[in-house]
């Protein structure tokens, strides 16, 4: 079973939510959440905000954080994640930004990835380096990972 099968399993069964805020993925880690068949039951929606404006005017990230930090850090995922949870009502917020390339970007080289996670026992990240060559294959990766620390934080580990 693919984690977003796990996911979708364990989050219908217990009745929770989950909703996404996405930078360097664009997009693709709601999408492959809402292929599984049955996803409206927990997935409230999600935000692509790609920008460094966006993550300020459309999630709410607060602009000071934004400046003292980037929009490539572990407190701007965190922050999305939180402002996906508060924004679409759902008890989870997975959120991912980074560095998919072609050139590194405020001092983080390609494939940096900072997974944001808000949940009923708070918030948490993982800050990565991926390896892939590709920028479509580090956008794919940087979806896993995103995925698998929401799978540790529902107590999946073995899933």
């Amino acid at each position: 079973m693919d984690a977003q099968e796990v996911v979708a399993e364990e989050l219908s069964a217990r009745g929770l939510t989950l909703a996404t805020a996405e930078s360097l993925t664009g997009g693709l880690l709601g999408g492959l959440i809402t292929s599984v068949p049955g996803a409206s039951r927990f997935y409230r929606g999600g935000v692509v905000a790609y920008a460094t404006e966006a993550k300020e005017h459309v999630l709410g990230v607060d602009g000071d954080l934004l400046a003292a930090h980037g929009p490539v850090s572990r407190q701007t995922a965190v922050a999305m994640a939180v402002a996906a949870r508060t924004r679409f009502g759902a008890d989870y917020g997975l959120a991912t930004t980074g560095v998919a390339g072609p050139a590194e970007q405020d001092g983080h080289p390609v494939g940096t990835l900072f997974v944001g996670l808000s949940g009923p026992a708070g918030d948490r990240y993982a800050a990565l380096l991926g390896t892939a060559t590709t920028r479509d294959g580090l956008r794919a990766w940087a979806v896993g990972e995103a995925l698998r620390l929401l799978v540790e934080e529902l107590g999946l580990t073995g899933a």
